[in-house]
């Protein structure tokens, strides 16, 4: 004989009601055999729980992991499978995790987290924290794929970071700001003010490298005397010196010899003549004072070193560069107020501002988009166009200038 409820209403196969709670019951085994129970207070929500149930198994979504798994947990698991990962982009996720979303969001359970939820947490990162677009993008690079292994996992059956980014972009608060590049005189002012200045002169042969190379800061860094060819006049980019947290570092930054950023990163850049006179410059220096004697991962030779005979990296670069531009405004303020003129002021800029720079330069006077992806190392060819086009603009406004000066065309 069927069983029913108190209004009469046949109870189907796992379903009860007890009289004392009021309330509805179903009981299933999941695939290992565990009992699972939902409750409602009506027969109508209950049914409801149960088709949700039913839909997740013929889906062969495991309900029993969703209901456990953490956001952190997901990301746990699928960092530790990311064996192909490069060590120095494996500790830039993390970080990223750590710093943005581990005690944030991360906390949540994978199936709770909706499409909804994913926008106002990049939304609140940027308005609330204020974290820059371009911070915000790499937060998303690290979860996507998190979310993305939890279908696979089946999991959960829907990616919530998919098409966030794509809305996000189309507001005003989406401005990852350009990236510009040095004048050629503010070019020209930085590197004669370093030159001339008894203080900094040291830090030109490197200075000449960055702004005559285009090299990423890792591998000007990395540079042995042995990767050059002074008499083909080339350097070869075969390797980067990178300086960060690895696993097995005990949690310390250390030096790393890896390979270049990327595919395109392996290749030889033809010495300009500056960049030639200031390594052989730099090598005759060395001949008298000593060579680095630093041995990283099997590797010697490096060209430049700290005060210490020690390899550099980023951090004390940059803070030389801001010394050295900050030591020339104060003194061209100077200058331009005792002359009456308007100064010429070098902005705030760092390491990767002379690989721009010097890709610019490259644009404006190369018309050939693939030599010019050759030699910056660029792995995708729109980076290279997003430069060239803005280099481009640039020198046609300079174009119509000089043509005005020149002739009267009306």
């Amino acid at each position: 004989m069927a069983r029913k409820d108190p209004k009469g209403r046949v109870l189907r196969r796992g379903e009860s009601y007890r009289p004392d709670k009021k309330l509805y019951i179903y009981q299933y085994r999941d695939p290992f055999g565990q009992t699972h129970t939902l409750y409602a207070s009506n027969i109508m929500d209950l049914r409801k729980k149960e088709d949700e149930v039913t839909r997740d198994r013929l889906d062969n979504i495991q309900t029993y992991v969703a209901g456990s798994t953490t956001l952190n947990y997901a990301y746990d698991r699928y960092i530790s499978l990311k064996y192909d990962l490069k060590p120095t982009t494996k500790a830039n996720y993390n970080y990223i995790y750590d710093h943005f979303v581990r005690d944030t969001i991360g906390k949540r359970l994978l199936k709770d987290i909706k499409y909804s939820d994913i926008k106002f947490f990049y939304y609140q990162l940027m308005n609330e924290w204020g974290v820059k677009p371009l911070s915000v993008e790499n937060v998303h690079t690290v979860l996507h794929p998190v979310f993305q292994m939890g279908i696979r996992d089946g999991i959960i059956r829907t990616n919530p970071t998919s098409g966030v980014m794509t809305e996000i972009k189309k507001s005003k608060l989406w401005d990852k700001g350009t990236r510009h590049a040095l004048t050629i005189e503010q070019t020209t002012a930085f590197m004669d003010f370093t030159e001339n200045h008894p203080q900094y002169y040291h830090w030109l042969p490197l200075f000449t490298v960055f702004f005559g190379t285009g090299m990423r800061v890792s591998e000007v860094c990395g540079l042995r005397w042995e990767d050059l060819d002074f008499e083909k006049r080339e350097i070869s980019v075969n390797h980067s010196l990178v300086y960060a947290r690895w696993d097995g570092d005990g949690g310390k930054e250390t030096f790393h010899v890896t390979t270049p950023k990327t595919e395109k990163g392996t290749r030889i850049i033809p010495m300009m003549d500056e960049v030639y006179e200031a390594l052989k410059a730099e090598y005759a220096h060395q001949e008298e004072t000593g060579f680095c004697t630093t041995k990283i991962d099997g590797m010697t030779g490096f060209i430049f070193r700290n005060r210490f005979g020690g390899v550099l990296h980023q951090g004390p670069i940059n803070r030389a560069i801001k010394r050295v531009y900050t030591s020339y405004n104060d003194a061209e303020l100077l200058k331009a107020a005792k002359a009456k003129r308007k100064p010429l002021l070098i902005p705030h800029f760092s390491c990767h501002h002379m690989r721009h720079t010097f890709c610019t330069r490259l644009c404006e006077r190369e018309t050939n988009i693939k030599a010019i992806q050759e030699i910056m190392g660029h792995a995708d060819i729109q980076t290279t166009l997003d430069i060239y086009a803005e280099a481009t603009d640039e020198v046609k406004h300079e174009a119509i200038k000089a043509l005005q000066k020149g002739k009267d065309i009306f």
